[in-house]
């Protein structure tokens, strides 16, 4: 109330002051004028007036702010109790909250500590139940152990051998299935890819062979041969890196040398010299010199026209050499250029089946035997030789691959191998395709049925087929039906790993039982 006072003295002596001033400078202003008198007592009283008006709009605006400022104060000081009010009700409230939290942590409290009691008391019971009964398992584990006559590791050992002999019966019954399901789907479809393959081939096949024999028109031209001293015959030698063997074989010369190419420069040469008479050094080195010659010729053109007759382009020429030289190369009387040929020409419809890269798989095809030109040269397996000599000039990866997989030398990483394996496979395995020695076919039929007598259960063992199949009779007390499927695949593998072949052995495996009894 006192700030309200002051506020109304202030604003009465503003409304007095403001009036007499007025009121002043009118007296003056008319005084100085030179007005009547009278004049000067109505604006005294009009000033006077004016300033009654004024004092009293004064009091009254006065009045209005102060009743404003005073309904504002009371709106706040109202909404300030509320608010209050209001905090020491929630105060309240939390409080009473905690309280009751208070109160049922302690009884929580209170709980857990029975709680633990409790389980500290079991765990001892526990504990003593474990000892007893640790104590009367080692108790029964020595009574059965003196009962049976067996210790428990060796019990333990038995019921691992019954669990692996078990599983091992489970896996073979799987395995017999798995293979069962997969080569009814497989066979079908391999098979009518190798019978279309074999259908569309339709070349001529002729089995060549290097000749080392040359025959003489006479026995006094073996004379002329040596020449005086033998210096024709040295001179041969030297010139056609074979060696001439001069023997009792009537009207015959033998030439024996590990590469072919070189025993056909001879024999021709030593041909061209009979039938031409003059046989010295100069004319036997005149007539080589030719000869080869002629050779290079005809190797270079017979790996051309093979690229040619495939259908592969781009080979570099060193690999079209080497692919020539391969036309007095045979392997088991089989020429290997036709057999290249061959194996070109079933990767190339196989691939086409499957819808594959036809080009690519006729140039494995093709290639795939290139290491045997120069394997009596370089040291290792033919297919590695092979492949690194593909790397060198140039030959795509999936080439190269092939090359050195076709006779798992590496593993086949890829199907373009598996196709070259297959096509090699089919064209040497075909009937009257290749040859072999006598004693060397024979040895070969007693090592697969002594290793397949080398397996325990194994009655019986025949190589039939000439070779290509071995056929195995089990006895039916000792092996099971789920274990001829893990024998067959045994034998098989000892096979792989013991004996070089060409083509394939099918492993056979017979398990019969018979029961027989007689009426009377």
């Amino acid at each position: 109330m006192n700030t309200l006072a002051v506020v109304m003295l202030t604003l009465l002596a503003l409304a007095g002051g403001a009036a007499l001033g007025i009121v002043g400078l009118r007296f003056w202003t008319r005084r100085r004028a030179g007005q009547e008198q009278a004049a000067a007592v109505d604006v005294l009283n009009e000033a006077r007036k004016e300033a009654e008006t004024i004092k009293k709009e004064a009091i009254l605006q006065a009045k209005d702010s102060i009743f404003q400022m005073k309904a504002e104060f009371e709106k706040e000081s109202k909404e300030t109790r509320k608010e209050l009010q209001n905090l020491e009700r929630r105060l309240l409230q939390k409080e009473e909250n905690l309280e009751k939290k208070s109160e049922a942590l302690d009884k929580r409290e209170g709980a857990l500590s029975k709680r633990e009691r409790a389980i500290q008391q079991r765990e001892s019971e526990l504990e003593e139940r474990d000892r007893q009964v640790q104590s009367l398992f080692e108790e029964q584990r020595q009574r059965l152990e003196s009962l049976s006559g067996i210790s428990a590791q060796e019990a333990k050992d038995m019921l691992v051998r019954s669990i692996e002999n078990e599983a091992r019966h489970d896996a073979a019954m799987l395995l017999k299935r798995i293979e069962t399901e997969t080569r009814e789907m497989a066979d079908k479809k391999a098979k009518e890819i190798i019978a279309l393959a074999i259908q569309r081939y339709a070349g001529d096949y002729v089995t060549e062979k290097t000749v080392s024999v040359v025959n003489l028109p006479s026995d006094e031209m073996k004379g002329r041969i040596i020449g005086r001293e033998g210096r024709n015959i040295r001179a041969l030698e030297a010139s056609t890196g074979v060696d001439l063997i001069i023997d009792d074989t009537p009207e015959a010369v033998i030439l024996s040398g590990f590469n072919p190419v070189r025993r056909e420069v001879a024999r021709q040469s030593l041909e061209r010299l009979i039938a031409d008479g003059r046989i010295h050094p100069a004319r036997i080195e005149e007539i080589v010199e030719k000869v080869s010659e002629e050779i290079e010729t005809s190797i270079r053109d017979a790996g051309e026209q093979a690229a040619f007759d495939v259908g592969v382009h781009g080979i570099h020429m060193e690999l079209i050499k080497l692919l020539g030289k391969l036309k007095y190369r045979t392997s088991y009387g089989q020429n290997v250029l036709q057999h290249s040929r061959e194996v070109a020409f079933l990767c190339g419809v196989m691939a086409a089946e499957l819808g594959l890269n036809e080009k690519q798989a006729k140039r494995a095809g093709l290639l795939h035997d290139i290491g045997k030109a120069v394997d009596h040269e370089v040291e290792g397996p033919h297919s590695l030789i092979g492949a690194d000599l593909a790397k060198k000039y140039g030959e795509p990866p999936r080439v190269v691959h092939a090359i050195a997989a076709h006779h798992e030398d590496v593993p086949a990483e890829d199907v373009l191998a598996i196709l070259v394996q297959a096509a090699d496979a089919l064209s040497g395995a075909r009937p009257g395709a290749r040859k072999e020695l006598l004693e060397s076919y024979v040895r070969r039929l007693e090592n697969l049925e002594n290793i397949a007598a080398s397996f325990p259960g194994v009655g019986k063992a025949y190589a039939i087929q000439a070779g290509r199949e071995l056929r195995i009779i089990v006895e039916s007390e000792k092996i099971s039906d789920a274990d001829i499927v893990l024998l067959s695949r045994d034998i098989a593998k000892k096979i792989e790993a013991e004996l070089s072949y060409p083509g394939q052995i099918k492993v056979t495996v017979i398990r019969e039982t018979r029961a027989v009894e007689y009426a009377k």
